[in-house]
């Protein structure tokens, strides 16, 4: 995730990038992984949002008012892993201890079939179908934002998207993170006359240390505070969005082929984000919430605690086997993800199966029967019961018990590749989560508007109704074993929270071998799986997640007597920022 600056006392210009003015007092990103205090606390990846979020709780907002206040923020500093133009899933926990979730999932259009991403009966390489109009969702963010303003916050979208539209105004300072992640995509944004005009300088990414603004998304935030959510979803807004999508605005000589898509504005005035019940299991006497479908990251991660606690003799296990029983979990929680999770609304999920104990029993017995790790994938099982990429995360606690745990994103690092023309967001990638090449009988197979399959995992863990603990990461599915592991060191392995987020990360997701980090490879515990219990690990080096490393998140700890343990991540993706209201 790109860390940010923003520029204090620099005059608004047209120019969308600009060397840093002589005298300027430009704001410089400090990482500030943990803070500890009361009245309310915050951690982000960047600090002009977190400290969006803690002045909201200062000025008697909540914590929906201070995460979307953020959420504004992280929308222009964050371009390319999250925006407007993209969705997500919030979990809320009430000051009553009460827990939901909103899901502003991106939809597919009206028009997608089964055959979209195929041509001539071939599905697309990802990147063709990726950099095209054709792997954009209707966006969902701006409807999640109102729908939780209007039921749980106390503000208006208007004064939530205050600090975001000045930030976007004025601008930040380009630091080394975001002119890499701008050069990633230069080769597609060089052929889109809008992508290229706000974040190319003759045809490569703009320097460091000059001065990005974004006119386009002020423009966007300014008619969504007039209009609310239908300023976003009617009118001209709307309409550029869905023209951008059918008609990609390319250059006159584009090197690549760019596909049509098929959002239409009837598409966009349908969208909805519905209010849904939370997954939940019990850990070790503590209640872990998570998001369910579409989501697979609380089913996933419920199911894989559940045969955790149903490991043998865990109390006597040293670290290295449970590290080995945490990637065998997670290898046959993913095999199940893959084979049933997808949008509710077009098929059943076996949710209650999945996270019942008898079946992690079940599974669990099949670990417990050899000592070394499956060679490779394993077949997922047959549980009961009916239904009951580059991203962002946000946690934000209020002084009132309200929690909130927000993952946001656009897929991939730089969506689409698409800037709306004069409205400055880019587009989301998320179709591309369906898995296109399977039947349409399958639960995650693309169609008319459903929502694909995501691995966002926000949770709330709970003891006895009260608050302990709220997390979340992004990293498209290292979400799911990056808020798994956190759960496991904190829990289990005695780390603090700030510990448990700084730990060497491994990712089994049902493969023949497992992605981890250097630090993990080269512990004693990662050699040790490898020499006694098979395992094969490799370092990642795509995105997400990228440079070797995996997830990047944040969390809030609650302790006795109102106080209250931000952390972010000390290093990954350049740093966090942790905040509390009082410390």
């Amino acid at each position: 995730m790109p860390r940010r600056t923003l520029p204090g006392l620099l005059a608004t210009t047209a120019v969308l990038a600009a060397p840093v003015a002589a005298g300027a007092a430009p704001y410089q990103h400090a990482t500030q992984p943990t803070a500890r205090g009361d009245g309310g606390a915050a951690a982000t990846v960047d600090s002009v949002a977190t400290t969006a979020a803690t002045d909201a709780l200062r000025a008697g907002g909540n914590a929906v008012d201070a995460a979307i206040a953020a959420a504004a923020v992280l929308g222009v500093t964050e371009p390319f892993s999250a925006g407007i133009g993209g969705g997500g899933f919030m979990l809320i926990r009430k000051p009553n201890g009460k827990v939901t979730t909103i899901d502003s999932r991106e939809k597919s259009p009206a028009a997608m079939t089964e055959e979209s991403f195929r041509e001539n009966g071939v599905p697309l390489p990802f990147t063709a179908a990726r950099y095209s109009g054709l792997s954009a969702g209707v966006p969902g963010t701006v409807a999640g934002w109102d729908r939780a303003l209007r039921k749980y916050g106390t503000w208006s979208l208007r004064r939530a998207l205050r600090r975001g539209a000045r930030v976007a105004r004025k601008g930040f300072v380009i630091d080394r993170t975001f002119n890499e992640q701008a050069q990633d995509n230069a080769a597609y944004f060089n052929d889109i006359r809008s992508s290229k005009r706000l974040y190319l300088e003759d045809g490569t990414a703009r320097d460091i240390g000059t001065v990005q603004r974004n006119p386009g998304m002020a423009r966007a935030y300014r008619r969504i505070s007039r209009r609310g959510a239908d300023g976003f979803y009617r009118g001209p807004l709307a309409t550029a969005l869905a023209r951008a999508a059918q008609q990609p605005p390319l250059t006159p000589d584009p090197d690549h082929v760019w596909r049509p898509g098929l959002i239409t504005t009837d598409d966009l005035r349908a969208y909805t984000a519905p209010e849904r019940a939370p997954t939940r299991v019990e850990y070790r006497g503590l209640d872990v919430y998570g998001m369910g479908p579409p989501s697979s990251g609380g089913s996933t991660v419920g199911e894989a605690l559940n045969i955790l606690e149903e490991a043998p003799g865990w109390e006597t296990l040293s670290t290295t086997q449970r590290y080995h029983w945490f990637l065998e979990a997670s290898r046959f929680a993913f095999a199940d993800r893959g084979a049933f999770l997808g949008d509710p609304a077009f098929s059943d999920i076996p949710l209650a199966g999945l996270l019942s104990q008898g079946y992690a029993a079940a599974r669990a017995a099949l670990i417990a029967q050899s000592p070394l790790a499956q060679p490779g994938a394993v077949s997922p099982g047959e549980p009961e019961g009916g239904p009951l990429r580059s991203t962002t995360h946000l946690t934000v606690a209020d002084a009132d018990g309200m929690v909130v745990a927000y993952t946001f994103t656009i897929e991939s690092t730089g969506g689409n590749g698409i800037v709306v023309p004069g409205w400055g967001f880019l587009l989301n990638n998320e179709l591309t989560d369906f898995d296109y090449g399977l039947p349409k009988e399958h639960p995650n197979s693309a169609g008319p508007g459903k929502r694909p399959r995501s691995s966002i995992a926000p949770t709330i863990v709970q003891r006895d109704g009260a608050p302990v603990l709220a997390l979340g990461s992004p990293g498209g599915s290292t979400i799911i074993t990056t808020v798994l592991q956190i759960l496991l060191e904190r829990f289990d392995l005695g780390k603090s929270l700030p510990q448990a987020i700084a730990a060497p990360r491994a990712a089994q997701r049902n493969g023949a071998t497992t992605q981890a980090e250097p630090a993990f490879i080269a512990s004693a515990e990662g050699q040790a799986l490898v020499s006694d219990f098979g395992h094969e690990f490799v370092t990642p080096t795509l995105t997400p997640p990228a440079n070797g490393e995996i997830g990047a998140a944040t969390g809030i700890e609650f302790r006795r007597r109102g106080r209250l343990l931000a952390a972010a991540e000390p290093t990954r993706r350049g740093g966090g920022s942790a905040q509390v209201v009082s410390p």
